[in-house]
């Protein structure tokens, strides 16, 4: 097995989930509902987005999950998936003001992304926690 079909292996959820994620970004804006100002920014669109990057930077680290478990140096690896995803979105946001076809970069959007890869990071880390505890105690 060469070294790209072991990250490739490890990267698929997240790259599919990624491929969906630009997917929906790229859809006409009508499909969804416009935040006008500051105090509207926790509508259900912003619900979305906390889920959708919460569940891209989770596969992102599920796929590092047994590099997570045995190495001392975990924070490097979740620094690294954190700010994949913020770049991500940063991207996405960007498309959206400057390709996509009826579409609009907001920093609200960004910021709910943002929000969404943390709590994907906290979901990841009390997973694995609560599974490292479960193989202790078989042991």
């Amino acid at each position: 097995m060469s070294g790209f079909d072991w990250i490739t292996r490890k990267f698929w959820p997240g790259s599919i989930w990624a491929v969906i994620i630009l997917l929906l970004t790229g859809l006409p804006g009508d499909y969804f509902p416009q935040v006008i100002s500051f105090w509207d920014w926790l509508s259900p669109d912003k619900i979305v987005h906390f889920f959708i990057y919460g569940v891209f930077t989770f596969l992102l680290l599920w796929g590092y999950r047994a590099q997570y478990n045995a190495s001392k140096h975990r924070s490097k690896l979740v620094w690294l998936i954190f700010i994949l995803g913020v770049l991500y979105s940063g991207i996405t946001e960007v498309l959206q003001a400057t390709v996509f076809i009826g579409r609009y970069g907001s920093v609200f959007d960004f910021l709910a992304n943002t929000i969404g890869s943390i709590i994907g990071i906290i979901v990841f880390m009390l997973f694995a926690r609560k599974n490292k505890n479960e193989n202790a105690s078989v042991l």
